[in-house]
């Protein structure tokens, strides 16, 4: 499957940010933005430096107005832990199954012999559910643009012209 365009439906998902807990669905949060972050790996350099970047500039992620989640293939149990050791303020769900990351089109056939990761990308979903914003990273060791991410966010909060 090929990567989603921006303007296309964002596919619903149901993942689990910890065991026992209800899953997360995406539908559950039609009428407000939703920025995912997939990550390849839990506990890697560049993911970490990632998710740590989002979480010392959260000032500015948390006043956009949009729901943020982190999406790892690593289990529940890992992600929590590493969630908890870096501090985030946002749930980092585990795609284990790797259903997420292939309806986006961004799991990897292979990363360094690994199979079935996801590729470093971004989408910015807008209230009504529509990809508004889309980033993929064909180098795992490239961070997303930032700057364009927030700016993505930002401009779903302007009146239409």
């Amino acid at each position: 499957m090929s990567v989603l365009e921006a303007g296309t439906s964002a596919p619903d998902f149901s993942l689990l940010r910890a065991l026992g807990e209800d899953p997360v669905t995406l539908s559950q949060h039609l009428g407000e933005p939703v920025v995912l972050l997939f990550v390849p790996l839990a506990f890697s350099g560049v993911c970490t430096k990632e998710l740590c970047h989002v979480s010392e500039s959260w000032g500015v992620w948390g006043s956009l107005g949009a729901q943020v989640y982190a999406i790892s293939v690593d289990s529940p149990f890992v992600n929590r832990k590493w969630g908890n050791e870096m501090g985030v303020p946002f749930p980092i769900l585990s795609d284990f199954n790797r259903t997420a990351a292939s309806a986006y089109g961004v799991l990897r056939k292979d990363l360094g012999g690994l199979r079935g990761v996801a590729n470093r990308s971004v989408f910015v979903i807008d209230a009504a559910g529509f990809l508004r914003y889309r980033w993929v990273g064909e180098d795992p060791g490239v961070l997303p643009p930032f700057d364009e991410v927030v700016a993505a966010v930002a401009a779903l909060n302007q009146p239409a012209q």
